[in-house]
């Protein structure tokens, strides 16, 4: 009679904190059920209902088994308030690897206790660049890319960024994990959402707005965009972030009739609200790619991308916070001819997993 052999499950911890990341583990998190054993720790960074729990309702994700709750406070405060927390859950699970995601202040504190441990790190939308230092964001994913074992980039050019650096060793191009949430929920979104009934407009009148970056919400910039807004004849879909609401009350500014303020939207109503509208206007990164697969046009509050691929083909326009750039490109906006498909099929989730299984496994 043979010897029956069982291998112990491998173990990953996957290192969450705000809605792009809520969104991209949304899919791998599906992925990995039944292959391998996920722990997920919620750092906290999103920790008003609006920008978190209703995520994890949504999205069918599990309740973490790690809660942080590390609030609000300055880049140092946040990531130096989560590396104690995230070391202990590393220590506890004993974990075959930790998987962050993306740029955030989770993302850099996941990777560094990671790192530091000598558990290696998974990072999902390796490679991306804004090649804008002054950005947080820029100098986060630098960091975390230095420190990964495995390196899962979104598009070619993310991979050449790698090169150019000299990281090729565990690099791979899978595609991008939100684009596998953007296919399978978004025509659930047009069904179930009442997001426009709400706001009181119809699919492809009006704008969609978001602006939560922190350069963008100090009083002067803001005062600019609204200005914009002022000049514009459109109905304007604002569902803003906290900061915002905040930052515009402390600045005294009001904004104009035509802007509908709504209050943060979960995955499905902001699908909605974005797949329907005329154009997007943002600060977000993942917000470009989302309007770039809705097939809508897309203007960005910024100077400079990490999603360059969606300006070169003539969806994405970057424009900063001018008051008179704003007005100038919505008044010109319109819909390329082509609209080549960008980051990835679908299946990056599926992809991300096997290699994780083979690399960890050692095959």
């Amino acid at each position: 009679m043979g010897w029956l052999v069982f291998a112990a499950a491998m173990k990953i911890l996957s290192v969450v904190g705000n809605r792009p990341q809520f969104i991209k583990s949304a899919p791998l998190s599906l992925a990995l059920r039944n292959k391998v054993d996920e722990v997920v720790l919620h750092t906290g960074q999103h920790y008003d209902p609006e920008l978190s729990q209703i995520f994890f309702d949504e999205l069918e994700l599990g309740e973490p088994e790690y809660r942080l709750e590390v609030g609000s406070g300055t880049h140092a405060e946040q990531t130096g308030r989560m590396l104690p927390g995230i070391e202990q859950a590393l220590l506890a699970e004993a974990p075959d690897a930790a998987l962050v995601y993306g740029d955030t202040n989770s993302t850099l504190a996941g990777g560094l206790a990671a790192a530091k441990l000598g558990v290696p790190v998974a990072h999902v939308e390796a490679g991306l660049r804004s090649f804008d230092r002054s950005m947080p964001e820029e100098l986060n994913r630098m960091l975390v890319d230095d420190l990964s074992t495995l390196l899962f980039c979104p598009s070619d050019a993310a991979v050449e960024n790698l090169r150019r650096e000299g990281i090729i060793e565990g690099v791979r191009q899978v595609g991008d994990v939100m684009m596998d949430a953007n296919l399978r929920l978004t025509p659930l979104a047009r069904d179930r959402s009442n997001a426009l009934a709400g706001a009181g407009v119809e699919p492809g009148s009006y704008l969609l707005l978001t602006l939560h970056r922190e350069a963008n919400v100090e009083p002067e910039p803001l005062r600019s965009v609204v200005a914009a807004l002022e000049d514009i004849d459109e109905p304007i879909v604002f569902p803003a972030h906290p900061r915002t609401r905040t930052a515009l009350e402390k600045a005294g500014v009001l904004l104009p009739g035509p802007v509908r303020l709504l209050p943060p939207a979960g995955y499905l109503d902001f699908a909605a609200l974005a797949s329907q509208a005329r154009l997007v206007l943002t600060d977000s990164g993942g917000v470009q790619k989302e309007a770039y697969w809705y097939s809508v046009p897309c203007i960005t509050l910024r100077t400079s991308t990490e999603w360059a691929e969606t300006v070169t083909t003539g969806w994405n326009r970057l424009v900063g916070t001018e008051t008179e750039a704003i007005v100038a490109a919505v008044a010109g906006a319109s819909a390329p001819g082509e609209h080549p498909p960008l980051y990835g099929d679908g299946h990056a989730s599926e992809r991300i997993v096997q290699a994780l299984l083979d690399t960890i496994s050692g095959r």
